[in-house]
């Protein structure tokens, strides 16, 4: 690989055909002057490859470039469109500093851990932009599909909550909500012929970003319209049934009346439960009376006895201010907590997909011990990890090829 770099190192330094006169234009619109050709070291898949390239600089904005450069997409690192490929695959998947140590070991690549974060939060926000501008169709249409929508908090550096209210002690923020979306079929059946998520077919996209939009704006927010891009991507409305999951947050429940209003909505079950569960824990403490009453009522909710559920919560009023609020979770959500109906009907009521969607995209890559992200740093490696999760990094890689071509 060695002797490959230098062979591939002299012929690009014999060829001079960079340097094409005295002067080239500026981007600020002046001359730029020919001043020499200058070497730079590169990282490339078979090595450091030192290469000269004709250099042009412009005395008005004190800045210069080099058109090789640019015509081998180099001039935004020192390193080659192959290292940074390397480079966004292990940064989608671990740390920077895991990432430098893989590319080490595994390709003989030297990429520094400031390298690899500057290289992937670049490339993430390249993919960023990409999913924003390009929403080509995927997959086929399957008879029922199904959208998810949860969120979870991200840890931020201090700037980025400064001011912000959250959940601590002191009602101060250490976190910033990413909101997520998911798409996927469960064309498939258990031994008990109950929808079974099909392998393959969940892609994911999220960000830091709002879900609310002003009454008087004419915009959709910018979760919603992600949403909607995800929803085109995968035909989603097309499909013969849609049906849209979450948990009580009003937030996906308005985007979901929104966008789709003919969607069954449904309560994600796994959710429903985790609030009795948490109900239980509110009235009773860590008692065994309290595990004993929660599995009663989850019961009782797989059974569609939603009255029963809340005249349960009702009992303990008085005593649990906690259990009025769950009392009116489980009223204002009733029509979709409607499961032996849904499972009549063969939908999915829990696939495993919420609960695990936000770890797998998020919770796995930026919420590990120490991390604190800003909301650019944080968007870009989730644009970067959804792309690489949802199957859709080859493509973007090939468009981005196909532009640096033209």
């Amino acid at each position: 690989m060695r002797l490959a770099a230098r062979a591939l190192e002299q012929r690009l330094n014999a060829d001079t055909s960079d340097h094409v006169g005295p002067e080239l234009p500026c981007s600020c619109g002046e001359p730029a002057l020919y001043h020499g050709r200058h070497q730079k070291t590169f990282e490339s898949v078979m090595g450091p490859l030192h290469l000269e390239r004709a250099y042009y600089h412009c005395a008005k904005c004190q800045s210069g470039f080099c058109p090789r450069d640019r015509a081998l997409r180099l001039e935004l690192f020192s390193l080659t469109p192959g290292v940074l490929r390397m480079t966004g695959s292990t940064a989608a998947l671990v740390s920077f500093a895991e990432s430098s140590a893989l590319l080490h070991e595994l390709a003989g690549v030297e990429v520094s851990v400031k390298q690899v974060e500057r290289a992937a939060e670049a490339l993430g926000a390249e993919i960023a932009a990409d999913e924003r501008a390009c929403v080509e169709k995927m997959g086929a249409v399957a008879p029922t599909m199904y959208l998810g929508m949860d969120g979870t908090g991200v840890p931020m550096r201090a700037a980025e909550v400064a001011g912000r209210a959250g959940k601590q002690s002191d009602g101060s923020a250490k976190t910033r909500e990413a909101k997520l979306v998911t798409v996927w079929t469960a064309e498939s059946r258990d031994a008990e012929d109950k929808p079974v998520r099909d392998p393959g077919s969940i892609t994911y996209s999220a960000a830091i970003e709002s879900a609310a939009a002003s009454d008087t704006s004419p915009n959709r927010s910018d979760f919603a319209e992600r949403v909607l891009r995800e929803a085109t991507r995968r035909s989603f409305t097309q499909a013969a049934r849609c049906g849209v999951l979450g948990d009580g947050s009003v937030w996906i429940w308005n985007t979901a009346k929104e966008l789709f209003p003919r969607a069954i909505q449904i309560l994600d079950r796994y959710h429903a439960k985790q609030a009795l569960h948490q109900a239980a824990q509110s009235i009773f403490g860590a008692t065994g009376d309290g595990n004993q009453w929660a599995t009663a009522r989850c019961t009782e909710l797989d059974d569609g006895q939603l009255r029963a559920i809340v005249h349960a919560l009702r009992s303990h009023a008085a005593a649990s201010a906690e259990a009025t609020k769950y009392a009116l979770y489980i009223y204002r959500n009733r029509a979709r907590m409607r499961y032996p109906k849904f499972h009549a009907q063969g939908l999915c009521t829990s696939t495993g997909v919420l609960e695990a969607g936000c770890k797998v995209a998020i919770g796995t890559r930026l919420k590990r011990s120490g991390m604190h992200w800003t909301v650019n740093g944080a968007n870009a490696i989730i644009a970067l990890r959804c792309s690489k999760l949802s199957g859709r990094f080859e493509d973007f890689w090939e468009r981005r090829s196909s532009q640096a071509a033209t």
